[in-house]
């Protein structure tokens, strides 16, 4: 069991303030930033503990967004990823506004429906050199970008890779309407058959077939 300072006791959870909420340590959790204008920060809970005054504090695990890392936002970050990044902290509990739930990228491409509260996280990030680990994922379409789970895509019936419309030259309205789909690598004289009714969008998080893998 871990060390506490003198006049400091570990607590095994914490009820947000003016909410039925119980906090954990491994929870993940909203907290208040110091520009209201801003979203709130998540963070995961390492530990808590109270000092001789009853005063609340969490040792955090940040996560950061796209847009917080040195790189910045890419075309291919969902509008929930996450990144969970190597830098840690202390914070009074007061400033935990909610629980949220952090999935594996795996589980959030099941999601039937994404709320409020759901993020996801694929890569780890260390702060202070901007780095990412996996630092080389799957790539998918002419394009060759990771796969966004916000962008709708098609795959191919010859190759199966996976396309966005638009590198295809089509609508997102003319793809939902497709029944079959060939890429142009794939497309032959003989392909002229294409009738009009709904299909399944979006990759799974591995590619459909191995030797189409790449790495970026």
């Amino acid at each position: 069991m871990a060390k506490t300072k003198p006049g400091k006791k570990d607590l095994d959870s914490y009820t947000i303030k003016g909410t039925n909420k119980v906090v954990k340590v491994g929870d993940c959790v909203l907290m208040r930033p110091s520009d209201s204008e801003k979203p709130p920060y998540v963070a995961r809970v390492e530990k808590i503990e109270a000092d001789h005054r009853n005063n609340v504090r969490v040792r955090v695990r940040w996560y950061y967004r796209p847009e917080e890392s040195i790189g910045g936002r890419r075309q291919f970050h969902g509008a929930k990823e996450l990144f969970l990044s190597d830098h840690y902290d202390v914070q009074s509990a007061h400033t935990i506004e909610g629980k949220c739930t952090v999935h594996s990228f795996k589980n959030y491409t099941k999601l039937e429906n994404v709320g409020a509260e759901d993020y996801f996280c694929r890569f780890e990030y260390k702060a202070a050199t901007g780095g990412f680990t996996p630092d080389r994922v799957a790539v998918y379409c002419k394009c060759e970008m990771p796969y966004n789970p916000d962008d709708l895509m098609v795959q191919c019936e010859g190759c199966k890779d996976w396309f966005h419309p638009s590198c295809m030259g089509m609508t997102i309205e003319q793809a939902k309407k497709l029944d079959h789909f060939l890429c142009s690598d794939c497309t032959s004289e003989d392909d002229a058959k294409r009738s009009v009714n709904g299909y399944p969008a979006s990759p799974i998080s591995e590619p459909k077939v191995e030797s189409k893998r790449r790495k970026r």
